[in-house]
């Protein structure tokens, strides 16, 4: 008798990152994944070095003096904060924790893939509604809610799109919510956004029970390689992933660059100055090239090809690849005719700019 996994286990398609190498060549510029042009914090790389003089060290387990120091910049209670490899990690502890077989997991069509993953490794069912003009629709969404619906996750904003809910949308969206559905606000790009009418999640987690809002500090900190997230939760959530996450989830070199990573907010405002520049350039040269590219607020955009044979999405990465230039492939989330671009150093943007403008003319 061979050995069998769980149901679900084999259900999950693997997760497949962006691009980082093209074959012969020593020189690429990276858009396909979303990292930080400007890289991690000059303190923060510093941290990290001076922590590789104690790799024999087992790191603090509860992660203390980075939730203290989360707690601080966000004004929120450290006691509620969890911290994990990645918010990908929280994403699975989540799912694991409050879904299993004959539950459902719902999210917008065009959602995160560690979703589908995530309920699929638990044995649950992932469920997805429909978005509007690829943004994710409260009444979609709350359409599919059913007796067996444990977890519904809204990235916001959303990746791939870059689309967001406003905070009166957010509102809607819980209160109509069963008080069994946990609703999870994955706001990694939260950083990113300087639209008015946004809201990160926070106030929704301090007010109720039933929500929890996570972030990374892959993206505008520059720490994807270490792998390093947080959830803000209410009491209770916080509990349980305290007893589900393993005991040392969060390496020690990892917490100490975060840490430097949280004191330098220059950098992240640098970071988040470089981005709506070079974010909003990339819209218009982009769209002066006769395609299609979704608004965004996070440090991406959507470029929508169309379907004429030698124009597609997948024609311009395969062309744009040959010219040392990685992009993101966008079928895997449904988006077959798309294609994600990072905004990346003015050099990287007006590189991968005029390789465009050579395979579209």
């Amino acid at each position: 008798m061979s050995l069998t996994p769980r149901p679900g286990v084999l259900d999950v398609e693997p997760y497949v990152g962006g691009e980082a190498a093209i074959a012969g060549r020593n020189r690429v510029i990276r858009l396909a994944s979303n990292e930080n042009p400007l890289g991690a914090s000059a303190h923060a790389r510093a941290a990290y070095e001076a922590a590789a003089q104690e790799l024999h060290r087992y790191p603090d387990g509860a992660s203390a003096e980075l939730r203290r120091a989360l707690g601080a910049l966000h004004d929120l209670d450290p006691a509620r904060i969890v911290c994990g490899a990645g918010s990908d990690e929280l994403i699975g502890l989540l799912v694991r924790a409050y879904a299993g077989p004959g539950d459902e997991v719902l999210y917008s069509a065009h959602g995160f893939l560690m979703y589908n993953i995530a309920a699929k490794t638990a044995g649950a069912t992932p469920v997805t509604a429909r978005e509007a003009n690829l943004t994710a629709d409260v009444d979609a969404l709350l359409a599919k809610v059913s007796d067996r619906t444990r977890l519904l996750f809204l990235a916001n904003p959303n990746n791939p799109t870059g689309t967001y809910l406003p905070a009166e949308e957010l509102r809607r969206l819980h209160a109509a919510l069963p008080p069994e559905v946990l609703l999870v606000i994955d706001a990694a790009y939260a950083e990113y956004v300087t639209a008015p009418d946004y809201e990160d999640g926070r106030a929704l987690v301090a007010a109720r029970d039933n929500v929890v809002m996570t972030r990374t500090f892959s993206k505008i900190y520059g720490l994807a390689a270490l792998r390093l997230g947080w959830a803000y939760c209410p009491p209770a959530v916080a509990e349980v992933l305290n007893r589900v996450r393993a005991p040392f989830n969060v390496t020690r070199t990892a917490q100490v660059a975060g840490l430097a990573a949280v004191a330098d907010q220059d950098h992240v405002a640098r970071s988040r100055d470089h981005n709506e520049t070079w974010r909003a350039w990339l819209m218009e040269n982009l769209r002066g090239l006769g395609v299609e590219v979704t608004p965004s607020l996070g440090n991406f955009l959507l470029i929508q090809f169309t379907d004429v044979p030698g124009r597609t999405a997948p024609d311009a990465l395969a062309a744009l690849k040959e010219e040392g230039v990685l992009l993101r492939g966008m079928a895997a989330y449904g988006l077959p005719d798309c294609l994600r671009m990072t905004v990346g150093t003015e050099a990287e943007n007006r590189a991968a700019v005029e390789a465009l403008r050579r395979f579209l003319a």
